[in-house]
């Protein structure tokens, strides 16, 4: 029976220089999706697959991110006064409890590859979870949840992915399998002459606790980063690692156009002004 699978890690060191100035002072995980920021919906999503540790990896001018998910008892207590008890549930559920937050700094920016094995020391010897935020997948059930199903089902490490097209393979790690969906073959952003397959990984990761090694003997690879692509091709022969084509839309927040049309289908689906945003955009359409 494989394991419960506890901790998940979220690289979020990043610059997200792509959304400068927006991002100069606040990290890019923290820009909202209507009313929530994009951190917050990758969180929500892991807690949905039963996990309870939370590892962020973070870097300079990340404290916003740590502000989010801890107690701020003046505006509790505002909120209280102010009979707003409705909002008071809302910040005082963004960590439920029983679920613990751990903060890592990545000193120096090395890449995905070593944002995750800075996390080693969190996750312990277990299997985990990495997901990248500004990938932010609207699924039924949650991706997360769906990758943990997969995991189950056959006890193999679970990578995301979905169809790229032909002429964007160099911004993806690419996979070849085989009829079982077992990963033969990953290549991080190959042109593509050189591409195995039009299969890229998205930010969604399900992974052994021997990756930690694979990282540490991995070198410098595509960009003069530590690839986590490059670690999981040197699992493929002694773990099995599965490409697991999730159901549900992708929204590329790393992106400016992603961001927005993210914002628009999130928008339409909230609750609270979901139907009044639908009216507004049938009248700028017939303006």
């Amino acid at each position: 029976m494989p394991h419960k699978i506890q901790s998940a890690v979220f690289p979020v060191a990043g610059r997200g220089t792509r959304f400068l100035p927006a991002t100069k002072a606040s990290p890019k995980e923290m820009l909202p999706i209507v009313d929530k920021p994009l951190i917050q919906y990758a969180v929500e999503e892991a807690l949905a697959a039963g996990v309870r540790k939370l590892v962020f990896v973070t870097g300079s001018s990340k404290r916003a991110i740590e502000d989010h998910f801890d107690t701020d008892a003046d505006l509790e207590r505002a909120l209280a006064d102010a009979g707003k008890d409705d909002l008071l549930n809302v910040i005082r559920n963004i960590v439920p409890p029983g679920v613990t937050c751990i903060y890592i700094r990545q000193g120096v920016p090395l890449g995905l590859g070593h944002a995750v094995l800075c996390a080693r020391p969190a996750v312990g010897n277990e299997p985990f979870f990495v997901h990248l935020a500004d990938d932010l997948i609207d699924g039924e059930p949650p991706c997360l949840q769906q990758m943990a199903h997969e995991y189950e089902r056959h006890g193999g490490s679970v990578v995301a992915v979905q169809e790229v097209p032909s002429d964007r393979t160099s911004s993806y790690g690419i996979v070849a399998t085989d009829t079982s969906s077992r990963i033969t073959r990953i290549v991080e952003k190959p042109q593509p002459a050189d591409a195995p397959s039009n299969m890229g990984v998205v930010g969604r990761y399900l992974l052994p606790p021997e990756i930690f090694d694979k990282l540490e003997a991995t070198g410098r690879g595509a960009g003069g980063e530590i690839q986590l692509t490059d670690a999981i091709a040197d699992l493929l022969p002694d773990f099995p690692v599965y490409a697991y084509a999730f159901r549900g839309t992708r929204y590329d927040c790393g992106d400016k156009l992603g961001y927005l049309k993210a914002t628009v289908a999130y928008g339409l689906q909230h609750a609270e002004i979901g139907s009044r945003f639908a009216e507004h955009l049938r009248d700028i359409r017939l303006d």
